[in-house]
């Protein structure tokens, strides 16, 4: 695993997206796996992103990750930032039953009307299960929808940061499996390479000499 700090150097790029209802926690996982500690957070207001380097099947990878605000009046800002996603993160709280029914009935139609990547890579994660005692939906059924969606699946506590890594890790692998979004990632990388050459080789402020 990598971490988070300087993002200079890396083999690819990727943009992941985290999507859901409000207060399913994925603030909490995304500063879970940024900081490896989770504070209550307030809801997030539009559009927050963090960026995160990390070590996977020897590739050093630079995740860009999104968090999108779960509330209705807040959906309309985020249509644009499914833009180019690589990845996307569908979160559901295991003791809020709403929470995972709306992922087929709203979350996974939205994925499906403004992702412009169709070749995105998607996780169904099911949040909060160190709240055991007050689980409103099962792991199986959590399973079941994710084999219908097509999405990876995992079960997770931002709390307790038990498989917080994995989700992110597991889903780099998916996106490194597929050639359209292993292009695109690199050729970000590529982009980022070439940036840091030209910086490096911009000339000198030249002095007056006498």
């Amino acid at each position: 695993m990598g971490s988070s700090g300087q993002s200079s150097n890396y083999d690819l790029s990727f943009k992941i997206l985290l999507i859901g209802d409000s207060a399913v926690g994925k603030s909490s996982l995304l500063v879970s796996f940024i900081s490896n500690s989770v504070d209550d957070l307030a809801p997030t207001i539009g559009v927050d992103f963090k960026i995160k380097l990390l070590t996977v099947a020897e590739k050093r990878i630079k995740m860009t990750i999104w968090d999108t605000a779960g509330q209705e009046r807040f959906r309309t800002l985020t249509s644009s930032y499914y833009r180019n996603a690589q990845g996307i993160i569908l979160v559901y709280d295991v003791t809020r039953r709403d929470t995972f029914t709306n992922l087929s009935d709203v979350w996974a139609k939205e994925v499906e009307l403004y992702s412009t990547n169709k070749d995105c890579a998607k996780m169904l994660v099911g949040n909060k299960v160190d709240r055991e005692s007050e689980r409103a939906v099962s792991r199986e059924e959590g399973l079941a929808l994710a084999k219908d969606l097509g999405c990876l699946f995992l079960e997770c506590s931002a709390k307790t940061r038990e498989n917080v890594e994995q989700c992110f890790e597991e889903l780099a692998l998916k996106i490194m499996e597929v050639p359209s979004l292993l292009e695109e990632g690199s050729t970000a990388a590529k982009r980022n390479i070439l940036k840091q050459k030209q910086e490096n080789q911009a000339p000198p402020s030249s002095g007056c000499c006498s």
